[in-house]
């Protein structure tokens, strides 16, 4: 029996990373998150096929063209972003469940792809507060914060797409939460 496919998307800086590990580190479930690939430069401290992989363009086309990804989108208008398709299928084959943390595009390319998903959209608990935590990551310049708000308004207006929404505002609460719908997609086998 095929382990469960979880996506989680949100807008950028809403805690997606942090919740999902958090979640892994908490879980007694046989979970593995998912490694997506990149074109953006790698942020100080990431490490290439740990937090992503990270591929020139011409790497990243090329596997487009040979199918090699699950999902693949272009975000924030000038870097790609995908998950290769080998890693999840091979997972879930042996039993594990796998989550993809990506955004509104892939979820809905992996949605039609594979109609057994589970996905769930995090949402911050106010406008004020995501702002705030984008600001605090440190790791924007305020043109690519702009960039990135205006991106979030389009994703959030698309999160009732998605099975779950799940607010952000207390992260044990959020795990618990994200882990009863794992729990759950388990469970359905």
């Amino acid at each position: 029996m095929n382990g469960p496919l979880i996506i989680v998307s949100g807008p950028s800086g809403v805690g997606k990373s942090t919740v999902v590990e958090r979640l892994l580190a908490v879980s007694e479930l046989p979970l593995m998150r998912s490694v997506s690939a990149t074109t953006r430069p790698p942020r100080p401290g990431e490490r290439d096929g740990v937090d992503y992989y990270f591929r020139t363009r011409e790497r990243f086309e090329a596997d487009i063209a040979t199918g090699a990804f699950l999902e693949w989108a272009r975000v924030h208008g000038d870097n790609y972003y995908g998950t290769p398709r080998r890693p999840v299928e091979e997972a879930r084959r042996q039993g594990r469940g796998v989550v993809l943390v990506i955004d509104v595009q892939g979820a809905a390319q992996v949605r039609q792809k594979c109609p057994d998903a589970v996905s769930v959209f995090l949402l911050a608990p106010s406008d004020a507060a995501y702002l705030e935590r984008l600001r605090g990551r440190a790791t924007d310049d305020p043109e690519a914060i702009r960039r990135r708000l205006a991106t979030a308004t389009g994703e959030v207006a698309r999160a009732a797409e998605y099975d779950y929404q799940i607010v952000n505002g207390d992260l044990d609460e959020t795990v618990g939460l994200l882990h009863d719908v794992v729990k759950g997609a388990f469970a359905r086998g």
